[in-house]
């Protein structure tokens, strides 16, 4: 695999959002559940409209149970030098209906892992995109604020490594060294992984990425990344920032 590096300007953006933002969308969300908000609750926090990234301060322990049961450990950068992102899919809330932990998915294997991390340890960030990938119909689909504003003809995966199905999220965006290479411009990273190709440099990670062979779009001939026209793929990675939502169905 060639060298990436990261791009951070998404998350520079994000973070800003966070800490000028996060507070009041968080507690609007919990305040329409005050009537029914009992301490120990598990309330969503994801809608069509909007989604919440939580970025990791320092360092974040992801558990199975609030208090119990370790999964996985985070620091504040991922392998790849990028700022640690989980996609926050609830949160367990205190007395007040304050958040306490919040339920997150990880960019771990198996694919659809998730777990609990302490809210003193992470920042949110409103996410208004969602990305969603029809693999059948080789087409994705761009949504903000729960309104398509692009969609676009994909490769996806072979019969022998196919795309893997499932609910994820961005967890990174990067820039290969090589513009012009297999990845194009850039890739768009989510929190999904192979189920085949478990040798791969980290383990086979997935992304939505650009390509140097551009007869392959609407084509099943990929190791399970998607892959756009570079120009459609510029687009998609300018709006997809880190937390935003991604399905790819049958």
């Amino acid at each position: 695999m060639r060298k990436i590096t990261p791009l951070l300007l998404g998350l520079v953006l994000a973070c800003t959002a966070a800490s000028r933002q996060v507070a009041p969308p968080v507690e609007g969300v919990l305040a329409a559940e005050a009537e029914h908000c009992k301490a120990g609750t598990l309330l969503p926090l994801r809608t069509p409209q909007v989604a919440y990234a939580a970025l990791v301060r320092r360092q974040a322990v992801a558990y199975r149970r609030p208090r119990g049961g370790v999964v996985a450990r985070f620091g504040q950068v991922n392998m790849n030098g990028y700022p640690t992102v989980l996609g926050v899919l609830g949160t367990v809330v205190g007395r007040n209906c304050s958040p306490r932990w919040f339920h997150v998915q990880l960019p771990i294997k198996p694919n659809g892992a998730a777990g609990f991390v302490r809210a003193a340890d992470v920042q949110l960030a409103p996410v208004r995109t969602r990305i969603v990938v029809d693999v059948s119909e080789r087409r994705l689909t761009l949504y903000r604020r729960n309104r398509p504003v692009l969609t676009a003809t994909v490769a996806v995966g072979s019969s022998s490594t196919p795309t893997p199905l499932g609910r994820y999220y961005v967890n990174q965006r990067l820039i290969p060294a090589d513009t012009r290479g297999a990845f194009g411009p850039g890739a768009v990273g989510i929190s999904a992984f192979s189920n085949v190709l478990t040798g791969w440099t980290q383990g086979g990670p997935i992304a939505i990425h650009g390509t140097n062979e551009p007869w392959s779009i609407g084509k099943p001939v990929s190791n399970g990344c998607i892959r756009l026209p570079n120009a459609t793929l510029r687009r998609v990675f300018r709006q997809a920032l880190a937390g935003t939502p991604v399905i790819i169905h049958a």
